[in-house]
């Protein structure tokens, strides 16, 4: 086993202990465990960033192009977004909600990464890695954003039906989950934008036209689509609070069903490997 499978493993293992003790939290009602959570799935992501840059320079290409691949780096923007948001908020018990989904998201990833490819011409471009890496790093702010709504929604819950406990007091404040919901959009939707700018350009080079009418490039619009009315909503009308929240977790859930229906049922030229 290489060096690099062996940091992959290694951040695996710390993620789900991360998770565990998110948990663990949760159960006691105490937020001293998720202290700890946060320093494990600190070590987790720089484990994670060593095993990028090694796959990086030993392979000598994008290690962002497969399935499995993108699952995994998605897993590490997320990661890497909760753990900038520490240094702002008071925001250790949502790891219990971040946490898991990334150890999920590494899990499924496991199943195919770090194996052979080859990679085609057309995808050893600089243009390729600027459009992947952009479009996920803009999805995997959507999931945060999505996870915080869905945090927000249960602490609302609480205080409208005045059920102000212990677990209660474990959450963020509403204040703090509504800035993280706005800090993701307003980065999220741009990056986004700049990702599809990138792989636009890059199919016009490569198939001749910008748009192929392809369901990944049907999606990837609507998803554009939809978070680039969200955030219009909220930065021109002031749209925030459990609205925005809501919509969030919405949006979110809408997008993974339309990508499931695209993955399952139609063929797309983005399919390489």
């Amino acid at each position: 086993m290489d060096i690099d499978m062996l940091l992959y493993r290694g951040a695996l293992l710390a993620y789900l202990l991360s998770t565990l003790t998110y948990i663990f939290s949760l159960l006691i009602r105490r937020v001293s465990p998720a202290r700890a959570a946060t320093w494990i799935l600190t070590v987790a992501f720089g484990l994670h960033t060593l095993f990028f840059l090694g796959q990086w320079l030993s392979k000598g290409y994008n290690p962002f192009l497969r399935v499995h691949d993108m699952l995994s780096f998605f897993a590490w923007v997320m990661a890497g977004v909760y753990l900038a948001f520490q240094l702002r908020t008071k925001t250790r018990v949502l790891g219990a909600f971040v946490s898991p989904v990334v150890f999920v998201l590494m899990i499924i990833s496991s199943v195919g990464i770090g194996g052979p490819m080859t990679v085609p011409e057309v995808l050893k471009g600089g243009l390729v890695t600027i459009h992947a890496m952009l479009s996920v790093v803009g999805e995997a702010l959507f999931a945060v954003a999505s996870v915080a709504g869905l945090v927000y929604l249960i602490q609302d819950g609480l205080i409208k039906r005045k059920k102000s406990n212990k677990f209660m007091k474990l959450f963020p404040s509403l204040q703090d989950l509504d800035r993280i919901n706005h800090f993701c959009l307003l980065w999220g939707v741009p990056l986004l934008t700049l990702g599809v700018l990138a792989g636009s350009i890059w199919a016009r080079t490569v198939w001749g036209s910008h748009w192929q009418w392809d369901p990944k490039q049907i999606w990837t619009l609507a998803v554009w689509l939809i978070y680039a009315v969200l955030l219009h909503q909220r930065l021109a009308i002031g749209w925030k609070g459990h609205k925005m929240a809501l919509l969030s977790v919405a949006a979110f859930v809408l997008l993974l069903a339309t990508l499931l229906v695209e993955k399952s049922f139609f063929t797309t030229i983005h399919r390489f490997y």
